[in-house]
């Protein structure tokens, strides 16, 4: 798919590198094609890592894709420059007036916190309470998915004795669900968290559907009825070596960590990672985009109810 992006966002030069067709907002203004429109909110600290990961996943369709990016008002991130920040991102009262096709709430490093406690919680809410009458189609990842669950249904999240970390295998629960089509029957995706969300607490909500699991990292995908809201605990637009970035980062620092779980060949950290969770990340969100968004979300995004 073509995906469309600002002409310098550093994700451009990233995913051109790459041979994925990035369409600039220059060459997107001469087609008559109505994109569409995904707003991104972005929560995680290395924000440009994070747009680049999931621009790279949605640029894998023949659809045409506008992304926008927004991130909470009055939170500083530490770690992407005020300069990226006031170039790339708008604030949620600068798009709250428009209707969007889909929607992607990324995960946060905030698991040890109640979300209560979390300073962005009250937008957040507004945020996932405006998805519900302006997004055809929500997407949550990760903390973004326990908080959505905790919002919508009151889930908790639960604290782990150790953090889950690594690259797990999963297992389609319902293999004729869409979401999962063209799916294995089994297929493997990173994680990198400090709480979960118990498989009985989801069940316990007639609304709910788990969709896929995993018997080392429990329920990865989640749904409600038609699919408006989707919840993934996992980061399958994750790169090669962000887990290696994240486990050197913390060795350095002193902080415990225990080696990733099924992701450095014989548990070497001298190797190189093998991938083996990128095609199920492109076609996941093929299939969310075509057949969550596209096939269903309407022409004039004014209607949407």
């Amino acid at each position: 798919m073509p995906i469309r992006i600002p002409n310098q966002l550093p994700a451009t030069a990233t995913l051109t590198g790459e041979n994925i067709f990035v369409m600039t907002e220059t060459r997107a203004m001469t087609q008559d094609i109505r994109p569409l429109e995904i707003l991104l909110l972005n929560l995680m600290p290395t924000k440009v890592d994070t747009e680049t990961q999931l621009a790279r996943v949605l640029g894998n369709t023949p659809l045409q894709i506008q992304l926008e990016l927004i991130a909470p008002s009055g939170h500083v991130s530490k770690n992407t420059s005020e300069q990226h920040m006031l170039a790339f991102y708008k604030s949620f009262d600068e798009v709250k007036h428009r209707n969007f096709d889909g929607l992607i709430i990324t995960g946060a490093p905030v698991e040890n916190l109640a979300f209560e406690e979390v300073d962005y919680w009250p937008e957040l809410c507004t945020i996932m309470e405006w998805s519900k009458t302006h997004v055809h189609s929500t997407l949550h990842i990760c903390w973004g998915a326990q908080a959505g669950l905790y919002y919508h249904y009151g889930i908790p999240k639960i604290p782990l004795p150790q953090k889950l970390f690594g690259v797990f295998l999963h297992t389609v629960e319902d293999p004729n669900f869409i979401l999962f089509r063209g799916f294995d029957d089994q297929f493997w995706v990173p994680h990198s968290r400090n709480t979960t969300v118990l498989r009985e607490d989801v069940e316990q909500v007639p609304e709910l559907k788990v969709l896929a699991s995993s018997p080392e990292a429990g329920i990865y995908a989640v749904k409600t009825d038609q699919g408006r809201q989707i919840f993934v605990m996992g980061h399958s637009e994750y790169d090669r070596d962000t887990l290696k970035r994240e486990y050197l980062r913390d060795v350095a620092a002193g902080v415990p960590i225990q080696l990733p779980r099924h992701y450095f060949p014989q548990d070497d950290t001298a190797r190189t990672p093998v991938v083996n969770w990128r095609s199920c990340a492109n076609l996941f969100y093929s299939n969310w985009l075509n057949y969550f968004v596209y096939q269903t979300t309407p022409y004039d995004l004014s209607a949407m109810q």
